[in-house]
C-alpha cells in the first residue's frame, strides 16, 4: 500500500462537508479525525495548527480526516454554537469507520474544534463507543460547564501555551486538573494561541503521546 490523498465530500446533517482524507497506506489499529477551530473567525481545515496535528498522527501510521464545518468552504449550511458541528464531526467519524472497518478512533480539535471534540468524545463515550484516544489543543474552555465536565473513558491529553491570548490559559489548567480522572497536560510555556514558532513541540507532544510516552 501507498500513501494517498483523497479529497472528499461527505454527507452531514446540514448537507455535503468538504473533506480530505490522508492515508498513510500501512497497517494500523486506528483513524483520526481533527477538528478546525471558530468558523466564524476564520477557522478551516487548513489551519497550520489542524495540519500539524494531522501530520503527527499520519506520519505515526494513523490516516486523518480533516473537515470543514458547516458554512466554512465548500460544506453546506451555516454556523450552529457547536452542537452541528459536532454532529459535523460525526458524521465524518462515521465515514472514517465505514473506510477504515475495525479501526479506532482518535479525536483532535484545537480550539473551538477542541470543544467540539470533547462532545463528541463525550457523547460516543455515553453511548458505551468512546474514542481510543482524545486531544484537544487550547480548548475553548469558556464554552464549556466547567463545574460538570464529563470525563470520557479514554486517554486525554490536552496541549496549552501559557501564553495564550485567547482562551484563558489558567482556567484551562485549573479546569484540566480538577477533572477526574485527570487529562494529560501538557504546557508549552511562552506559547501563544496559535503555537507561532511552536508547531514543532506540538507535533512531539502528540507522537510522544501515540507512542505512549
Amino acid at each position: 500500500m501507498s500513501s494517498s490523498v483523497l479529497r472528499l465530500s461527505i454527507e452531514g446533517q446540514a448537507g455535503a462537508l468538504e473533506a480530505v482524507a490522508e492515508d498513510p497506506g500501512v497497517p494500523g489499529t486506528s483513524y483520526a479525525v481533527v477538528c478546525h477551530p471558530h468558523p466564524l473567525f476564520g477557522g478551516t481545515m487548513q489551519n497550520k495548527v489542524v495540519t500539524t496535528v494531522a501530520r503527527a498522527l499520519h506520519d505515526s501510521g494513523i490516516p486523518t480526516l480533516r473537515f470543514n464545518f458547516r458554512g466554512v468552504g465548500a460544506s453546506g449550511g451555516s454556523f450552529d454554537q457547536g452542537v452541528g458541528e459536532t454532529a459535523d464531526a460525526e458524521a465524518v467519524a462515521s465515514w472514517g469507520a465505514q473506510r477504515w472497518p475495525g479501526r479506532d478512533l482518535v479525536l483532535a480539535g484545537f480550539s473551538f474544534g477542541g470543544y467540539v471534540a470533547l462532545r463528541l468524545a463525550q457523547q460516543r463515550d455515553s453511548q458505551n463507543r468512546a474514542p481510543k484516544l482524545l486531544i484537544t489543543i487550547a480548548p475553548a474552555v469558556q464554552r464549556f460547564d466547567t463545574e460538570s465536565t464529563s470525563v470520557p473513558r479514554c486517554p486525554w491529553l490536552i496541549i496549552q501555551g501559557d501564553a495564550d491570548d485567547v482562551v484563558d490559559p489558567a482556567e484551562v489548567i485549573r479546569w484540566a486538573q480538577a477533572l477526574n480522572p485527570q487529562p494529560r497536560l501538557w504546557v508549552l510555556p511562552g506559547a501563544g494561541h496559535f503555537f507561532h514558532g511552536r508547531l514543532p513541540e506540538v507535533r512531539d507532544a502528540v507522537t510522544t503521546t501515540l507512542r505512549g510516552g
